[in-house]
């Protein structure tokens, strides 16, 4: 799980959370990915070469970004720099 093995005593103790039941309520507050402003966050497909994506992905991993947050960093850069 994420990189690393998973205990048989983090499976039994999982096991036993699950059949004792989740509180729906709780569940469903929890869902979804955290806001990143106060309005909704749009999708916006982009189409990228191979060389584009590349770029893009070692810039991320030279500055321990994900690739959202690199692709985010850059429109921000380019449209402050206007």
């Amino acid at each position: 799980m994420r990189g690393r093995e998973v205990s048989e005593a983090e499976v039994d103790q999982w096991v036993e959370e699950a059949e004792a039941g989740y509180d729906v309520e709780e569940l469903k507050a929890r869902m979804g990915r955290p806001a990143r402003g106060a309005e909704a966050s749009h999708v916006v497909p982009v189409r990228l070469t191979v060389e584009e994506l590349a770029a893009v992905m070692a810039r991320a991993e030279r500055e321990h970004l994900n690739r959202s947050e690199a692709i985010r960093a850059a429109l921000a850069a380019w449209s402050h720099a206007a």
